[in-house]
């Protein structure tokens, strides 16, 4: 068994919900997502980011809007629809169901 590629689709797993978790507080730039995935161990390039932004986008779960920058050209800001808001409930149930799952066959 390679465990680095086991634990690299544990990560890929988890991707996107991780992704709606952080949209779910706040509309963010991708630069910003990296960020914040990156403090939290979660290390993730751009090439991986925005293919995942555009299908999320595309399934309708995530909507995004310019934002005039300080720093430079407009900057696309990501948020949860109304409908990426439903199913990052479903995702948080499933999550909770799989977690306790992992536990009850960890501790026997």
């Amino acid at each position: 068994m390679n465990v680095n590629n086991v634990k690299s689709q544990m990560r890929k797993g988890m991707l996107e919900y991780c992704i709606m978790l952080l949209l779910h507080r706040e509309a963010a730039y991708a630069s910003d997502i990296i960020a914040k995935l990156k403090e939290a161990h979660l290390i993730v390039v751009e090439g991986t980011l925005y293919p995942l932004l555009t299908r999320l986008k595309n399934d309708d779960l995530l909507s995004y809007e310019w934002v005039e920058s300080t720093q430079g050209p407009p900057r696309k800001y990501y948020r949860l629809t109304e409908k990426g808001e439903a199913v990052l409930n479903e995702l948080e149930i499933s999550w909770q169901e799989l977690n306790e799952t992992v536990k009850k066959i960890a501790n026997g």
